[in-house]
């Protein structure tokens, strides 16, 4: 059977959060949005179609970010508690605490924007719009196959880069492919691909290229062409390919500018970019580095640590 997939969008400030409702015997929706999305988005968008919140049995999450799980909990509440909430083992952490958000800033990007109190506002942020702190009630590594009921399955398949525990869903038999932000293209609002681990991401859309190779592809966010212009969130199979092409070619991009940068050595300057100004200007990028999620620093901290490893790995004289 052909399941139905219905885009549910909630909003949030400059940016619209997308979810997914898969009309299985088992309904599920991919991606929660924020703690206000489930009442203020989803209930009302399935009610025009006729259908109930409270029967969702599935909560499939693509990753850990607060805009992907901050409406899990109260989602989860809608159901009576009955939906299974679905995460990567290596991004549940984000699930559970508010506190890994925090550690997430100031591990990586926290560094570079010299904001005294950045780890306060991300914590500000958290609190405002995760809906609850919350055990998943299935953790996955990619290989597993969950029953939406009937003859509706779908495979999960790792997808590391943007985060560590980044997840493809697929609906079997309908190369129907859910990636959360795991496809960057060139960046969303901000303008700018962001993954914390380019050579995982990589690999990542090449799987996605090669193996599941998508007839229908939905995306977290609508992510933008070369040109700025971007795409829906739901692709077909042209566009799919497509925007895997671009991501990789903007990560190779990227990628060039970046080790550039790093084998240069660091040089702090009064730019916004530093310590990586070189590459924001070899790659013509003029974005604001602060607006979170702050895709520049998150991908540039990304390459710094690659280049560090391979720097520790070379053999000494």
């Amino acid at each position: 059977m052909t399941v139905p997939v219905h885009p549910l969008v909630s909003p949030w400030g400059r940016f619209g959060l997308y979810s997914f409702y898969v009309d299985a015997p088992e309904p599920a929706i991919v991606d929660t949005g924020i703690a206000s999305s489930p009442a203020e988005g989803m209930a009302p968008a399935l009610a025009a179609l006729g259908k109930r919140i409270e029967d969702v049995r599935w909560i499939l999450l693509t990753h850990g970010h607060i805009d992907h799980i901050g409406g899990a909990f109260a989602l989860w509440e809608l159901t009576g508690r009955r939906a299974q909430v679905v995460i990567h083992e290596a991004d549940a952490p984000m699930l559970r605490s508010r506190q890994a958000h925090v550690d997430e800033y100031t591990a990586a990007r926290g560094r570079y924007l010299n904001d005294p109190d950045g780890a306060a506002k991300i914590r500000a942020a958290t609190d405002a719009v995760i809906s609850g702190e919350m055990e998943p009630t299935r953790l996955v590594r990619g290989g597993e196959t969950l029953s939406l009921g009937g003859d509706v399955t779908v495979s999960v398949h790792a997808m590391p880069g943007h985060t560590p525990g980044s997840v493809a869903y697929a609906v079997d038999g309908q190369d129907a492919v859910f990636v959360g932000d795991a496809v960057q293209v060139h960046g969303a609002a901000n303008g700018f691909p962001g993954y914390a681990d380019p050579a995982a991401y990589r690999d990542s859309l090449r799987y996605l290229r090669d193996e599941l190779r998508p007839r229908h592809l939905y995306l977290g966010h609508p992510y933008r062409r070369a040109d700025g212009v971007p795409y829906g969130v739901e692709l077909d199979a042209v566009q799919a390919r497509e925007a895997i092409d671009q991501s990789l070619t903007a990560e190779g991009r990227v990628t060039e500018a970046a080790c550039d940068c790093l084998r240069a050595g660091f040089q702090e300057t009064p730019s916004p970019y530093s310590p990586f100004a070189p590459a924001a200007d070899a790659l013509g990028y003029d974005g604001d580095p602060t607006l979170e999620p702050s895709p520049f620093f998150t991908s540039m901290h990304g390459y710094r640590e690659q280049f560090d490893r391979s720097a520790r790995a070379e053999p000494t004289a």
